[in-house]
């Protein structure tokens, strides 16, 4: 096996030009501050990660979320349902352990029968995976059109630190031929390793996590390579890029690997929704990203980078065309949705994410 492949050969390129011909977020309204966490499990005492995290109503799930996510979608694109030829949705927090989301999410918005539908799963990245699958599928010859989402109501035991963070929401892409593209994705790089920094066993209603290997060699090892690896095949830098977005699991890190990459907080501030919302999981790097395309101005260069627990880093390289301007006010923007915020406290967090039983 030839381990010495030169660095340009290990970015993936479609075979044909593909871009992103729509995208489209969703935020549910409700938010559990912070200081309801510490109210309840450190008399107020502890440090505050984030301001707040967005929370799931009753009648949400992974399922409505991306249907969402997916009906802003198509609202840009403007295209047929039934020119969609796959559907793929990325969480760790799917409704049902034996049943897609994705055919729920085909059906609802009118792309059933003739289509390619799964679920994907790879913890925080599963909707970055999605992506590149959905960039093949197009790229190849296969599809016209392909969607991808990452999505999640993401899980946190009682009084953990997860609860601070642990956010729900993400986004949906459609991706089909550059010529029609909002943005053109000009390579992907991913980069993966078995770090178990975060699990969950079947059966057990929350998932673990090794604090010692979050920051190190988890989340920076992978983030920093997938980003370096790819700056350096594609011959670019940092002063390259208009914008970057990296996973958010809490503020301080994307902030941090950001410095340690040589990218400014200017790059990154457009991007970082962390803070408002949460860790969204399988949105929460490309979530950032559609907070970028909402801003964005032609030939503006974005490098997205997620990262999974388990573990592994997606990197991507896109670039923004004339068509994104005429077409981004065709949905709700990205922070539409978290302005649009209703707090709870901790009791009615408890009842919504039904972490209190009666039977």
């Amino acid at each position: 096996m030839n381990h010495s492949l030169e660095s340009r050969d290990l970015l993936l390129k479609p075979n044909r030009p593909v871009g992103i011909v729509g995208y489209g977020a969703y935020v549910p309204q409700y938010r559990l501050p912070a200081t309801e966490v510490a109210r309840i499990w450190t008399d107020g005492q502890a440090a505050l990660p984030i301001k707040e995290k967005s929370v799931p109503g009753l009648d949400e799930d992974v399922a409505t979320m991306s249907i969402e996510a997916a009906r802003n979608a198509m609202k840009r694109a403007g295209i047929a349902a039934s020119q969609l030829r796959a559907i793929w949705v990325g969480s760790e927090s799917h409704p049902y352990a034996v049943k897609p989301t994705s055919t729920i999410v085909a059906e609802a918005i009118g792309a059933a029968p003739h289509i390619q539908a799964g679920d994907w799963e790879f913890a925080c990245k599963a909707g970055t995976e999605a992506m590149v699958a959905a960039i093949a599928f197009v790229g190849s010859g296969m599809a016209d059109y392909a969607m991808a989402i990452g999505m999640d109501t993401a899980q946190g035991r009682p009084g953990d630190a997860l609860e601070y963070t642990a956010g729900a929401g993400g986004a949906a892409f459609i991706f089909g031929p550059a010529q029609f593209s909002l943005a053109v994705i000009e390579h992907t790089y991913s980069y993966v390793t078995d770090t178990p920094d975060f699990f969950r066993r079947q059966y057990q209603k929350y998932p673990e996590h090794a604090q010692r290997f979050t920051g190190d060699p988890a989340y920076f090892k992978h983030i920093t390579n997938a980003a370096r690896t790819l700056l350096e095949a594609s011959g670019t830098k940092p002063s390259d890029y208009r914008y970057v977005v990296f996973h958010q699991p809490n503020v301080k890190f994307p902030q941090k690997v950001a410095g340690q990459l040589g990218f400014t907080k200017e790059q990154i501030a457009p991007g970082l929704l962390v803070g408002n919302i949460g860790n969204t999981y399988a949105g929460a790097a490309i979530i950032g990203l559609t907070a970028i395309l909402d801003i964005a101005e032609v030939g503006d260069r974005i490098l997205v980078v997620s990262f999974g627990s388990g573990a592994g880093s997606d990197a991507m390289s896109i670039v923004v065309t004339d068509a994104l301007e005429a077409r981004r006010d065709l949905a709700l923007k990205t922070n539409d949705y978290i302005a649009r915020r209703v707090p709870i406290d901790y009791a009615q967090y408890v009842r919504q994410r039904g972490k209190l039983t009666m039977k």
